[in-house]
């Protein structure tokens, strides 16, 4: 396990108790694994949602802008980070990439408070593979906005970082497997 700061452990232990189970599982990709989780049972969670803003707020850069990503993964955390963001006097637009565009009202994908030219921070609940953190990263920059980080309350496969660095982003999770006492499932 890494040095986690208190507040990371604080998250940590609570994922344990909260998301995190274990048995026989098939993952999103078709592989089988012995542990699940389930994240939004600790991110929506009235007592973890400082929690989970005050990790996040430590590693995103002090540029950014706004704070969003595919929806329903990116949502509980974005929201909540941009809300205890603002609470501190730090001003973080939020917004949900949806999954298909909307073919009625404003239309397109983007959903929230973006703006063309914000530095914004793509973020997620749990990544194993990181395909939907590119995929958000994509529209956002289709959209005219820059992209400074991508991110991820727990980072499950571990090969994130590399697929980021491919298409010239940054990743950075709060917590990975190996802190949950978990091998990276390699992005299965």
């Amino acid at each position: 396990m890494s040095d986690l700061t208190p507040t990371q452990e604080a998250l940590r232990q609570h994922l344990m108790e909260y998301s995190v189970k274990t048995g026989d599982f098939t993952l999103k990709s078709g592989k089988k694994s012995t542990w699940f989780i389930d994240s939004k049972q600790s991110i929506c969670r009235p007592e973890a949602m400082g929690l989970v803003a005050e990790t996040l707020l430590s590693i995103i850069p002090d540029d950014a802008t706004a704070i969003g990503g595919l929806t329903m993964g990116a949502d509980p955390v974005a929201f909540i980070t941009a809300g205890i963001a603002a609470a501190k006097g730090t001003y973080l637009r939020a917004f949900s990439v949806r999954k298909e565009v909307k073919d009625h009202g404003g239309g397109g994908r983007i959903a929230g408070a973006l703006e063309p030219g914000d530095k914004v921070v793509i973020t997620e609940d749990t990544v194993t593979r990181g395909i939907s953190l590119l995929e958000a990263a994509h529209v956002v920059q289709e959209f005219g906005a820059e992209v400074v980080l991508l991110t991820a309350i727990v980072d499950r496969g571990g090969t994130c970082a590399a697929m980021a660095e491919a298409e010239g982003l940054t990743f950075r999770a709060v917590l990975s497997a190996p802190d949950l006492g978990f091998p990276f499932e390699g992005g299965v």
